[in-house]
């Protein structure tokens, strides 16, 4: 028997899918690169963008032709869908979006939870230098446009201990290089203090940023690989948040530690931060920037980006504009606005922005940040 795995969305999702192979080594089948030849094929999904969704949707609609045709020949092909749609239909109570789904994709055989495929399952790995090591899922920060927290669920951290062993267990047997990852990858641990699980550790909340935040054991961690002999070290997706001095100078003291770092800003202007439930300014965002350059002065900087977010005028735009040009990302990952189900943004706030604005201004970003970066990179 054959299997194919389609992977849509982030690194997370990626991580995911290492697991997901192993379940399936583990009933002795075989991967194939062309969905054409598997018996089953297991979908991965991604709903932060309707695009996303759109190809997902698309893939389905294919895959029921070949099964069509296979059933004549009386072959089997299962289609299984996972991950984020998933997870979001199983956390909606209401059960709209599970109807919405499975009117969309009426070929799939089976829905299946991504936690299902827990961390008990040793990933499968087809790089043998450079490893993703999950260390928490989840988002407790409700950003108004963004469907993360319901799709994934509350923010839950792996133990301390068991990312430490995995990680050792990478070092032994040869991988160079390590990227430390969840949603909010240096919000880590934060839910641990506030359990108990450290009790020498007190959960006062401190305020940073405009949010009252538990400090996290993220600088702890990451020093603590970083000794291990890595010749890198890297992070993602990391907070403004939870970006601490104490993260700055754990960062500053160990060199194998990235000094390209990921920081989503999203908006360059206050107002539309605060519509999208991002309680800093684009002042407080540049103010970080600043931190961190001064004590790690080869730092760079790549960035999260939406344009066209409800309301958005041409001044509130050129904010963000601003704000590249002061930053000077390395590179952004830009992404036009679109509705997401259950989000609050998706309840409350209209979408007013005609596409061709919001494409307009993601040309002009595009533009500015990574053409000419890609350009310097050749």
């Amino acid at each position: 028997m054959k299997y194919y795995i389609k992977t849509f969305g982030c690194q997370q999702n990626v991580s995911d899918s290492q697991r997901i192979r192993s379940a399936f080594s583990a009933r002795e089948m075989e991967e194939t690169d062309d969905y054409r030849d598997a018996d089953y094929v297991m979908i991965n999904t991604c709903m932060v963008r309707q695009s996303a969704e759109n190809r997902i949707a698309g893939l389905v609609n294919n895959l029921a032709k070949i099964k069509a045709l296979k059933r004549k020949k009386k072959q089997i092909l299962k289609i299984i869908v996972t991950g984020c749609m998933v997870g979001l239909a199983k956390r909606d109570t209401s059960g709209k979006y599970s109807k919405i789904m499975h009117e969309r994709l009426p070929e799939v055989d089976e829905f299946v939870p991504i936690e299902e495929f827990g961390y008990d399952l040793s990933p499968v790995r087809s790089d043998t230098k450079n490893a993703w090591l999950p260390i928490s899922n989840g988002c407790n920060n409700f950003c108004s446009y963004c469907t993360v927290p319901y799709s994934r669920g509350e923010e839950i951290s792996r133990p301390y201990e068991d990312i430490v062993k995995e990680a050792l267990k990478l070092k032994r047997e040869g991988y160079t290089h390590i990227t430390l990852l969840g949603q909010n990858v240096n919000s880590y641990g934060s839910d641990l203090i506030q359990k108990g699980s450290y009790p020498d550790i007190k959960p006062v909340f401190v305020k940073h940023l405009g949010k009252k935040r538990i400090p996290t054991l993220f600088p702890f961690l990451l020093s603590e690989i970083a000794q291990m002999g890595f010749e890198s070290v890297n992070f993602m997706s990391s907070n403004p948040w939870d970006f601490s001095e104490a993260l700055i100078n754990v960062i500053a003291r160990h060199k194998n530690i990235t000094r390209v770092i990921h920081l989503p800003v999203q908006s360059g202007d206050s107002n539309v931060l605060k519509r999208m439930n991002r309680w800093y300014t684009d002042q407080e965002y540049l103010q970080l920037v600043s931190n961190i350059r001064r004590e790690i002065p080869d730092a760079k900087f790549t960035t999260d980006i939406v344009v066209g977010f409800c309301g958005e005028t041409d001044e509130e735009f050129n904010n963000t504009v601003r704000l590249c040009k002061k930053v000077k990302f390395q590179k952004a990952y830009i992404s036009m606005y679109s509705p997401r189900y259950g989000t609050t943004a998706y309840k409350t706030i209209k979408d007013d922005i005609a596409y061709i604005v919001k494409k307009k201004r993601w040309c002009i970003l595009e533009n500015l940040i990574n053409k000419p970066n890609l350009k310097k990179a050749v």
